[in-house]
C-alpha cells in the first residue's frame, strides 16, 4: 500500500525569492489589523464586560434542549444569550451580556427583571427544570480578566521567545516572535473586523494559535539547524528553500488534517463553538504561512549563517593551536 503524499519529494518551490513582498503585505496587513482593533474595538463578551449568568438542570432530561432553549430566551427580547452545557449533559450555564453606560441601580434592576423573565420562562415551558444559582460578573471582575487574559498571551509569546533563543541562538528567538506577533496580530484584527464575539474562550484560541505556530516554526528551524552543519558552504537563500521544501509534505499535512477537523466543527458543530473553531483556522492558516515567510527569511537579515552554530574559540585553544604551529 503506498503513502499518501500531497507533496512530491523533489518539490523545489523557491519560497524566498518573493520574501520582500510578502513581508511588505505582511506588514501592511499587521498595521491594518491594529488600526481595527483601535477603531472597531473587540466585541467583548460577557465574561470581559460583565452580565448574568443562571445555572441550570433539565432533572427530568438526559440532555439540555440547548437549541429550544436558545430561542425561547432570545425571544423575550433581551438579546442572544450564550448557551453551554457543562458537567452533566443536561445542565446548562446561560449567560445574558447586560447594557453599557447606565448607572449601577438602573443596570441591578434590570438584571433582576431579565433574571426573573428568564427563570419565569424555563420553569413555563420546562417543568422539570431546576434553578442552580444565579451569578453576576461585575464589570470590574470582567475588567480584571481582560487585562489577565492580554497579559497571559503576552507572557506566552515572551516565554516562547526565550525558549527558542535558549535552544538556537538569539536570532532565532526574534523571528520566532516576530511570527508569534503577525499571527496574533491578524486574528485580533479578524474579530475586529468581523465583530465575532470576543471572550474567553477566544482567548484560549489565541494560546492554541501560539502553541501551533511554535509547533511549525521549530520544526522548520530544527531543519535549518541542521542543514546548516550539513551544507556548510550553500547560499543562505538556498538552504532556507531547501529547509522549508523539506518539511513541506509534515506541514502541508498536519495543517490540512487539522483545518478539516475545524471547519467540520464550524459548519456542523454548536452555535457556541464557531467562534474557537474560526480563531484556530485562520491561525492555523497564518500560522503556516508565518513559519515560511515570518520565521525564516528574516533570518537573512539577522545575518544567520553557517558559522552559527560552531562553538566559538576560546583564547586558551588559539594558544594551544600556535604553540603546535597548526597556524
Amino acid at each position: 500500500m503506498r503513502l499518501l503524499k500531497l507533496v512530491p519529494d523533489d518539490t523545489n518551490i523557491r519560497f524566498l525569492r518573493w520574501r520582500l513582498p510578502f513581508y511588505i503585505v505582511s506588514l501592511v496587513l499587521m498595521a491594518a489589523s491594529w488600526g481595527a482593533v483601535l477603531t472597531n474595538g473587540l466585541n467583548l463578551g460577557v465574561d470581559f464586560v460583565g452580565g448574568q449568568m443562571i445555572r441550570a438542570t433539565f432533572v427530568e432530561s438526559t440532555e439540555a434542549p440547548v437549541a429550544d432553549l436558545r430561542d425561547d430566551i432570545a425571544g423575550l427580547g433581551y438579546g442572544a444569550p450564550i448557551i453551554q452545557r457543562f458537567g452533566q449533559p443536561n445542565e446548562v450555564s446561560i449567560r445574558m451580556r447586560l447594557p453599557e453606560g447606565q448607572d449601577s441601580a438602573q443596570v441591578k434592576d434590570l438584571a433582576d427583571r431579565m433574571t426573573n423573565a428568564i427563570v419565569t420562562e424555563m420553569e413555563t415551558n420546562y417543568p422539570g427544570v431546576r434553578i442552580d444559582g444565579v451569578d453576576s460578573v461585575s464589570g470590574k471582575v470582567s475588567s480584571e480578566l481582560f487585562e489577565t487574559g492580554m497579559l497571559a498571551l503576552l507572557a506566552a509569546m515572551v516565554a516562547i521567545a526565550i525558549y527558542i533563543w535558549v535552544r538556537f541562538e538569539w536570532q532565532f528567538g526574534v523571528g520566532a516572535l516576530f511570527a508569534l506577533i503577525h499571527d496574533v496580530s491578524l486574528t485580533l484584527g479578524l474579530f475586529a473586523l468581523t465583530q465575532m464575539e470576543f471572550d474567553l474562550n477566544i482567548v484560549a484560541a489565541i494560546l492554541a494559535i501560539i502553541g501551533y505556530s511554535l509547533n511549525d516554526t521549530i520544526v522548520v528551524y530544527d531543519r535549518i539547524r541542521e542543514n546548516l552543519k550539513k551544507f556548510r558552504k550553500m547560499p543562505m537563500e538556498e538552504l532556507l528553500d531547501l529547509s522549508v521544501n523539506e518539511t513541506l509534505p509534515r506541514t502541508i499535512m498536519t495543517s490540512l488534517t487539522t483545518l478539516m477537523v475545524l471547519v467540520a466543527l464550524m459548519f456542523i458543530g454548536p452555535a457556541t463553538t464557531f467562534g474557537f473553531a474560526a480563531a484556530i483556522a485562520f491561525g492555523i492558516f497564518v500560522g503556516t504561512y508565518s513559519s515560511i515567510y515570518m520565521a525564516a527569511p528574516i533570518l537573512i537579515w539577522l545575518r544567520v549563517n553557517s558559522d552559527s552554530f560552531v562553538p566559538s574559540e576560546s583564547v586558551a585553544d588559539k594558544q594551544e593551536k600556535v604553540a603546535r604551529g597548526e597556524v
